[in-house]
């Protein structure tokens, strides 16, 4: 497995990249037989460390998980908690999923951009309906199914996922509802 260990503005020894190396290699060996590659980031916040982990699987799926706590140690061992709690909860379906798709998903390139918020102080009525845009990144759209996007959905813990339907081919969306079901979207179909 290829690993990226970075720190935001802190140093990242090479014990502490040991222990990340040694602790998820073990994770990931219980639920993944090809290999993947894993980023971490450590950074701090004020008198917490904060460690964001995102594990890219051989079948082109993505697990993710973000902890903090007062030590550097502690964050990234409560993050790899997280990692394998979810993995655990998948595990059957991600071996199935190994079964049914002996190649990795295809996934469409896409921009993503971040949108300014609207000052909630000010109430006055904007000049303009469009926009400010204040951060624009490549994203990929997945060609999966509706299962595996829920699975995807939850193994990096989104609010929402865009997918290519790989039944239909159309662009679909699962998002969490406030009620704590899952909504999907299939503009192609109306009920």
């Amino acid at each position: 497995m290829k690993y990226q260990i970075s720190g935001k503005q802190i140093d990242i020894g090479e014990a502490l990249q040991t222990h990340v190396k040694n602790e998820l290699g073990t994770v990931m060996e219980k639920y993944s037989q090809r290999p993947t590659d894993a980023q971490v980031v450590f950074s701090k916040n004020a008198h917490v460390f904060v460690c964001e982990t995102v594990v890219h699987l051989s079948t082109g799926l993505t697990a993710q998980a973000s902890a903090s706590a007062t030590e550097i140690y502690a964050a990234f061992d409560e993050c790899a908690e997280k990692l394998d709690k979810q993995l655990r909860r998948y595990k059957r379906r991600l071996k199935d999923h190994h079964k049914d798709r002996p190649n990795p998903v295809e996934t469409l390139g896409g921009a993503s951009y971040i949108l300014a918020a609207e000052d909630e102080a000010d109430h006055a009525e904007p000049e303009t309906l469009q926009p400010i845009i204040i951060a624009e990144m490549e994203t990929r759209v997945p060609t999966i199914s509706v299962g595996e996007a829920v699975m995807q959905m939850e193994l990096v813990d989104a609010p929402v996922l865009v997918f290519r339907n790989e039944k239909s081919g159309g662009v679909n969306v699962v998002y969490r509802r406030r009620d704590g079901n899952i909504g999907w979207i299939d503009p192609g179909h109306t009920a």
